[in-house]
């Protein structure tokens, strides 16, 4: 890639009409991206599974999510000290994601036990991490894996130096179909037309790479002619994790890192992912300092931008489970 510009925006002069960009799907064999989501469903995970972002659990209420069928509870002690544990009352099965939190203490609202993150009445807490970005919950009985102390976290600008903002959202698929359309970067430019555009995938997976990544080169659309040039390589750490570096051009570090977490079965029986986005925006730049300092503005922008993606690959993700648990898909 060529030497990054004063300016980060470059101008595409001829814009490609997208019915007339180079197709992909000779590339995009369905035999290698099969094979890089075995890879990553083989590495471990400890167990460790995302609940959602850090900065969503705070004051006088806890966190509530379900993790493969089963209830989670998590809340903050009065030293900030991450709590978590079954979400169902061990007294009279009592949701706890109703409970209030009272100087660090979750109480029951139906009978008052009070839980202050130890084990109590029947009641064992489970092993939980707060990265500063994410927050996760350890369950060797849903994971059945060898456990580990804690997660896996990628690496990640440091927060003074980043912009974080963090999407929530859910679909009807399973963890690997999401992980398999990240694990496809020749549908970006196909798919989100509104976002990229002169998307080339520039090295693939061969299975002895350490890295075993998929780098791709690829532009971000700004405004009209205007673009972002980088290079990116999508790697899978674990087995419901896809991470997107960019290693050169504008925001080089930066990361979007997508977890995928099993909810359990619907109404009809279909299974439910909660997919928990971490975008992680970072430049040397000295204008920067601006972004960073309008955070607050910037994450609902971002999150809408992530919202936007995940509209259409969702629908990527439950079109892939659809076809596969009928025998349909062609992979």
């Amino acid at each position: 890639m060529a030497r990054r510009a004063r300016l980060p925006l470059s101008l595409r002069r001829r814009p490609v009409p997208w019915d007339r960009q180079q197709p992909t799907w000779r590339d995009a064999r369905p035999s290698l991206i099969t094979e890089a989501l075995k890879r990553a469903q083989a590495r471990p995970s400890g167990n460790w599974y995302v609940v959602g972002a850090s900065s969503s659990l705070g004051g006088n209420r806890p966190l509530a999510r379900t993790v493969a069928d089963r209830e989670v509870v998590l809340w903050r002690g009065t030293d900030g000290r991450l709590h978590a544990g079954p979400g169902i009352c061990p007294h009279l099965g009592a949701p706890l994601a109703d409970s209030p939190v009272r100087c660090g203490t979750l109480v029951c609202p139906w009978h008052g036990l009070a839980l202050d993150g130890t084990s109590f009445a029947g009641w064992e807490p489970l092993p939980a991490f707060d990265d500063g970005t994410l927050l996760w919950v350890r369950l060797d009985e849903v994971g059945g894996e060898e456990p580990s102390a804690e997660p896996v976290v990628p690496a990640r600008p440091t927060p003074a130096h980043g912009v974080t903002a963090v999407y929530e959202g859910t679909g009807r698929c399973e963890p690997e179909d999401v992980v398999a359309n990240r694990l496809d970067p020749w549908h970006g430019a196909w798919f989100h037309p509104y976002s990229f555009v002169d998307l080339t995938v520039v090295g693939s997976p061969d299975g002895d790479d350490a890295e075993d990544g998929f780098t791709v080169d690829v532009s971000f659309k700004v405004a009209g002619p205007l673009v972002v040039p980088v290079q990116a390589v999508f790697t899978a750490p674990g087995p419901r994790t896809v991470v997107m570096r960019i290693t050169e051009g504008e925001g080089a570090g930066s990361v979007v890192e997508t977890h995928a977490t099993p909810l359990g079965l619907d109404e009809l029986g279909r299974p439910r992912t909660a997919v928990t986005e971490a975008v992680v925006a970072a430049s040397d730049r000295p204008g920067f300092a601006v972004a960073r300092w309008a955070a607050p503005i910037l994450r609902p922008v971002m999150r809408h931008a992530a919202a936007r993606l995940w509209r259409d690959d969702l629908a990527y993700a439950e079109r892939r489970w659809q076809l596969r648990s009928t025998g349909r898909f062609p992979g």
